[in-house]
C-alpha cells in the first residue's frame, strides 16, 4: 500500500518524472478551471439567477462573512486568496469519492506547496496594509534579541500548517483502505462519508489559519490607526 501518491509513478522518461500528486492536481486545477468558466459566464445581476450562480453566491458570501469575522477588516483584498485556498483543498477532499483518484492534499508536497504559499501571502498582506519598515519593525519586539525566535515561530507555523493538512488526509486515506481489506464495504462507505466531512472541515481549518496569520500581520496597523483617531 502506498503511503502517499508521491509514490505512485505514473509515467518516467528519464529525469522527468509524473506521480499521482503532479498528475491529480493538474487535474484539479483543470476541472476548477473549467467549473470556474461554465459557472461565471452566464452571472447576471437581474432576472431569475441559475442553480450554479445562487452557490456561487452563497459560497462568496460564506467566504466574505468568515473572512470579516476573523480579520474585522473588509474581505475584499483577501477573498482571492484565501477563497482559492478553500476551494481547492475543499475540492480535492471532497473529490476522494471517485474511484481511482488520490487527493493531492495526502502528499506532504502539496501541503508543503499550501503552506508555503501562506508564508508568502503573510508578509505581502502585512506589507500592503502596514508598510515594509512598520511590517518587519514586528520581528524585533520588544527586543532585538526576539528576532531569531519571531523567525523560528514563522517557520514553525508553516510547518504545523502543512503536517497537520498532510496527516489529516493520510490518515483517513490509509484507514478506509485497511478497512476495505478487512471489513465489508458498507463500513468503509461510512468512513468515506465522514471522511469527506473531514476533507471539507480541514479546507475550513486551513482557510480560517491562513486568515488569522494575514490578519495579525495588520493587527498592529489597525491598533496604531484607532489610537490615532483618539
Amino acid at each position: 500500500m502506498s503511503i502517499s501518491p508521491d509514490q505512485i509513478i505514473l509515467f518516467q522518461q528519464g529525469w522527468f518524472t509524473i506521480n499521482a500528486t503532479i498528475a491529480f492536481t493538474w487535474l484539479l486545477i483543470i476541472i476548477l478551471s473549467l467549473g470556474s468558466w461554465l459557472i461565471t459566464r452566464r452571472l447576471s445581476s437581474e432576472g431569475t439567477l441559475t442553480r450554479w450562480q445562487n452557490l456561487l453566491e452563497v459560497l462568496i458570501s460564506g467566504i466574505k462573512g468568515q473572512i470579516r469575522e476573523v480579520s474585522r477588516q473588509e474581505p475584499g483584498p483577501y477573498l482571492p486568496f484565501v477563497g482559492t485556498l478553500f476551494i481547492f483543498i475543499a475540492i480535492s477532499n471532497i473529490l476522494a469519492i471517485v474511484p481511482g483518484y488520490i487527493p493531492p492534499t495526502s502528499s506532504l508536497s502539496t501541503t508543503a506547496a499550501l503552506a508555503i504559499c501562506v508564508f508568502v501571502a503573510v508578509p505581502v498582506f502585512g506589507i500592503a496594509q502596514r508598510g515594509i519598515l512598520s511590517y518587519l519593525k514586528q520581528y524585533i519586539q520588544p527586543t532585538f534579541f526576539m528576532l531569531p525566535f519571531n523567525l523560528i515561530g514563522e517557520i514553525s507555523r508553516t510547518l504545523a500548517l502543512a503536517v497537520r493538512l498532510y496527516g489529516n488526509m493520510m490518515s483517513g486515506t490509509i484507514i478506509v483502505a485497511i478497512l476495505l481489506t478487512i471489513t465489508p464495504i458498507v463500513f468503509p462507505v461510512v468512513m468515506q462519508a465522514l471522511g469527506l466531512l473531514t476533507g471539507l472541515i480541514q479546507a475550513y481549518i486551513f482557510a480560517i489559519l491562513a486568515m488569522v496569520y494575514i490578519a495579525s500581520a495588520s493587527k498592529a496597523h489597525q491598533e496604531l490607526e484607532k489610537k490615532g483617531e483618539r
